[in-house]
């Protein structure tokens, strides 16, 4: 149990470092997505 709650907490703290990060990548996935979705409406 100790491992798990250490665990997360490694998890936890990776996050909050990295949070901007994650949002800048998942925007960018998003982003290119739309346009390949909107590519195949236009196409």
């Amino acid at each position: 149990m100790q491992a798990v709650q250490s665990g997360y907490r490694g998890l936890s703290l990776l996050m909050d470092l990295n949070w901007d990060r994650i949002l800048y990548i998942s925007t960018i996935g998003l982003a290119l997505g739309a346009g390949g979705w909107i590519g195949t409406i236009a196409g």
